[in-house]
């Protein structure tokens, strides 16, 4: 593949005009004959160079990124996955959602399909912040199901429970698309402590793997410490980082679309300030991050995408509406599933803001991100 950073050599003519002209500013050209020589002239004193005005800072290096052309490309499980590497991401998924599970499971042992049976179903899916319109949804439909197909047995019950529950999570499940643009510019919210800044990083190393030069934005101008930590996701991952020490966050990133463009850069990824969704003031100024990013490419931000917390459960719904009602949300990033007991909190998005999963967290490294699957999460949640 062709480098985006081409180096232009002059050519010997260009080379000849530039000798011309420094020697003409001595007062001589390249064919002037010998002359005597003469008292040199009073040295005149260099013009004192400008202040430089206060720059954004480039946070290098920067590989020299790859080029794709602006072919699409669909994200979805990694392009070079061996079956000992799905086993692995599948064993950790299952580990990450076990305290949900063993909830859930342990209901269709040694039991028998009766009332009980669905009472103790519904309190785990409200323990597990299934959300009280997701899980009515399951039940009702479980009963149907079971009715109709005349199940008499708890494991069929489960099964059929499990698929119902594929059938709600299938909408979450979309490939984030690449190549639609160049730099396709993403947009990334999330209250603090949801791991917004650490999953930028895992997704910068991700996108890598299809081949993608990515650039990123500390925008996070206010949260002591934003900025060094994603100039160390960028020194991790041999990504470029655009950053101040403070100031305005829209203004740094419209910096960073600017010099994603003129690098020609794949994807440009944006990190916001953490904002509540009570703080409306601080909820404004993401929107104005927006409007900005839309001033410096016509049709960004590509992707609006907010990270939000599993283990918040019931809040993390909140917060997916009201930001999406803020600023629009294209997808979202679900972290910290690994070890949590309320994995049901997706069945509550799916059933009340079915906004694309594009990928699950369920620990530290940076493989322990990937595409969301509703049937690998389903399997996951009930033991499949």
């Amino acid at each position: 593949m062709f480098s985006f950073f081409k180096r232009f050599k002059g050519s010997k003519e260009s080379d000849t005009a530039a000798d011309e002209s420094l020697a003409a500013q001595d007062g001589a050209t390249p064919e002037a004959e010998a002359v005597e020589p003469v008292a040199p002239a009073e040295p005149v004193a260099p013009a004192a160079p400008p202040v430089p005005p206060v720059a954004t800072t480039i946070i290098e290096p920067q590989p020299e990124p790859q080029d794709t052309g602006l072919d699409s490309v669909e994200i979805v499980p990694p392009p070079v996955q061996d079956a000992g590497a799905k086993r692995s991401w599948l064993t950790r998924l299952k580990s990450g959602l076990a305290k949900t599970s063993s909830n859930l499971t342990g209901i269709f042992v040694g039991t028998k399909i009766d009332e009980d049976l669905y009472e103790e179903l519904e309190t785990a899916l409200l323990m597990s912040d299934a959300g009280v319109e997701a899980t009515e949804f399951l039940l009702e439909s479980l009963r149907e199901k079971v009715r109709s197909e005349r199940l008499t047995d708890p494991q069929q019950v489960k099964i059929a429970l499990r698929t119902l529950l594929v059938e709600l999570l299938k909408p979450l499940e979309k490939s984030l698309m690449l190549g639609r643009a160049q730099p396709l510019v993403m947009m990334i919210a999330g209250v603090n402590g949801a791991g917004k800044t650490t999953s930028i990083g895992k997704l910068a190393k991700h996108l890598q793997s299809f081949h993608q030069s990515v650039l990123l934005a500390a925008g996070d101008t206010f949260r002591a410490a934003a900025r060094e930590q994603l100039a160390v996701w960028g020194q991790r991952n041999n990504v470029t980082v655009v950053a101040q020490e403070s100031g305005d966050p829209a203004a740094v990133i419209f910096d960073a679309v600017g010099a994603a463009r003129a690098r020609k850069i794949d994807v440009m990824m944006a990190d916001t300030a953490g904002r509540l969704p009570t703080q409306l003031h601080l909820m404004e100024e993401l929107r104005k991050v927006k409007r900005v990013i839309g001033k410096a490419q016509d049709g960004a931000p590509h992707e609006v995408l907010l990270v939000i917390d599993a283990n918040t459960g019931q809040n993390a719904l909140t917060q997916v509406k009201a930001f999406d009602d803020a600023l629009g949300l294209t997808g979202l990033i679900v972290t910290k599933l690994d070890g949590t007991a309320k994995g049901g909190i997706l069945a509550a998005i799916a059933r009340q803001r079915p906004i694309p999963v594009y990928f699950i967290g369920v620990g530290e490294k940076v493989e322990d991100l990937q595409p969301f699957s509703a049937e690998e999460f389903s399997d996951a949640l009930l033991g499949g």
